[in-house]
């Protein structure tokens, strides 16, 4: 299992980025996938996650600013982020999830099993 993201970066508040995470090793579309970040002096927490069937859930800090999508024939998953405030600050993480989730289940981090390297996103004017 591969999972590498791409996209992080410096961006101004009430900018936009878009993160890419390209997965390889495993069968992309049956797997639950989320975006997990940590801030600075933060643990870490799930903002956003897509099942196998494209139903997506977010972290009430991110709902209605952040879209999460997936493009099965390409197995690679994206986080569009619009915005953006200065707390959002953080490392992003692409993660596998251990099959399938539904509501609460999604925002568990023990449900991830497989974690990307990390991207650094900084939003400061």
């Amino acid at each position: 299992v591969q999972l590498v993201e791409s996209g992080g970066g410096l961006v101004q508040p009430g900018g936009s980025l878009t993160q890419s995470c390209a997965a390889s090793g495993f069968f992309f579309s049956a797997y639950a996938m989320g975006w997990i970040r940590q801030a600075p002096g933060k643990e870490r927490e799930v903002i956003a996650a897509v099942t196998s069937d494209g139903r997506t859930y977010y972290a009430d800090s991110v709902k209605g600013r952040f879209t999460i999508s997936r493009d099965n024939a390409k197995s690679t998953l994206y986080l569009q982020m619009n915005a953006m405030k200065p707390e959002d600050t953080a490392v992003y993480y692409c993660a596998r999830g251990a099959g399938g989730c539904a509501d609460y289940r999604c925002f568990e981090l023990a449900f991830y099993e497989n974690w990307g390297q990390g991207t650094r996103v900084t939003v400061s004017s």
